[in-house]
């Protein structure tokens, strides 16, 4: 049966839905969680799960992490990252995650299939409600009276705070934070699974390819467990209608034409149909919450513009909400000025990072650059060391938007 009334409902069980979920289970907070979908199921998605995921995952309970580490049939740990420069050059950079007293892997590499699923199974029984969908929801004092189809029965059922985590076609940010698409802050993407790609280096490095067509934006190779790769490209929405590009064709076109990418896949085999997917970029700030709710994950915007990544910074909002309405029920204040400092905590820890990925996707438009600064990390191993600690440091990634580290790296 569902409750007539919750104080805390929850749409979306992807990692953003599901990592508040888990961390209100850990304060003790009473809520409800509804995804349309029945788990598991597929998410279209480059499946790269960054240090930022292993550092929440850790926050939520060690021994999850443990469970990671050690099932290598569903997670294969990385070691590094690898760009590869429009002149075909590679700048490798590896890393690796401290937790607490252990050293672990930086990141892994899992399907959307297995990994949303194994954060769904980790929510207390009864609380989640699948092939649950939210068809219509009111503001009325209390909160929202929203309409849900459960069973193949429509049920009413009142929330004081409404948490919108259902992804980039979100209905609580369009209808309540007023979201809409904006191709300038925006990417499309495809993504299929493949395996026999050969030429890997050894510790599992996620392989970003800043090729001239497509830029902005990149084509990657994501190793996963039992020879699997994932194979993508994605690229800038503006870029796309402004060049007309079809993202199958490029992707087919880079594959076959570029030596190095078709000597690589001569003997591989697609293991699914490309899918293609939008990512709404954190390049804009957009309003994450408001009266009575807030909005986490991909229905915040807030996908790094330069990376991609987004379950990372998914989960830390996930992470954020939950604290922000465990002191919301304390004060019983669930007004718009009073949720603004959800806001203002999410922006204040990401958004000088999503700024960084703004400018770093801006200068992908002049490959002669990145060529440039490739070339130039190649020959220097005190450049390559200061740019591998950029990924660490923030503040140290931060030069790369300023002129004055392009004008040292020409005088030296």
């Amino acid at each position: 049966m569902l409750p007539s009334k919750v104080a805390v409902l929850i749409v979306g069980a992807g990692p953003a839905g599901a990592t508040t979920s888990l961390f209100l289970e850990k304060k003790g907070i009473d809520h409800l969680i509804i995804d349309k979908a029945v788990f598991p199921r597929d998410k279209i998605c480059g499946d790269a799960l960054s240090g930022k995921v292993v550092d929440i995952i850790s926050k939520l309970n060690i021994d999850l992490l443990s469970e990671i580490e050690t099932d290598a049939d569903s997670f294969m740990p990385c070691y590094g990252i690898s760009f590869i420069a429009p002149n075909g050059k590679a700048l490798e950079i590896p890393f690796r995650t401290r937790v607490g007293n252990r050293l672990t892997a930086a990141g892994f590499i899992s399907k959307r299939l297995v990994f949303d699923n194994f954060l769904v199974e980790k929510i207390k029984p009864g609380r989640l409600l699948q092939a649950c969908e939210l068809v219509s929801f009111e503001k009325n004092d209390a909160g929202y009276s929203c309409q849900l189809r459960y069973n193949g029965e429509l049920h009413q059922v009142q929330a004081t705070l409404l948490v919108g985590a259902e992804g980039e076609r979100s209905q609580v940010a369009k209808k309540l934070a007023g979201f809409k698409k904006d191709k300038n802050h925006y990417c499309a993407a495809v993504r299929g699974y493949y395996t026999g790609i050969t030429g890997c280096k050894e510790g599992n490095y996620i392989e970003l390819h800043f090729l001239k067509e497509v830029l902005p934006g990149y084509l990657w190779i994501f190793p996963l467990p039992n020879g699997q790769f994932n194979v993508g490209v994605g690229i800038a929405s503006n870029k796309i209608s402004q060049s007309k590009i079809n993202l199958n064709k490029a992707l087919d076109e880079a594959i076959a034409k570029v030596p190095a990418l078709a000597e690589r896949f001569k003997d591989a085999k697609p293991l699914s149909p490309m899918v293609g997917w939008g990512l709404p970029l954190g390049s804009k700030k957009w309003p994450l919450s408001g009266d009575h709710f807030l909005l986490t994950g991909d229905s915040g915007s807030l996908i790094d513009p330069f990376t991609g990544e987004g379950i990372g910074n998914a989960m830390k909002m996930g992470m954020f909400a939950a604290e922000h309405i465990e002191e919301s029920l304390q004060a019983q204040k669930f007004d718009a000025a009073w949720n603004l400092q959800y806001d203002q905590t999410v922006y204040n820890d990401l958004w000088d990072e999503l700024k960084i990925g703004r400018t770093l996707q801006w200068l992908t438009n002049f490959p002669w650059l990145f060529n440039f600064v490739v070339n130039k990390a190649l020959k220097n191993k005190t450049l390559r060391e200061t740019i591998s600690c950029m990924f660490d440091d923030i503040s140290m990634r931060d030069q790369m938007r300023s002129p004055m580290f392009y004008v040292r790296l020409l005088i030296n």
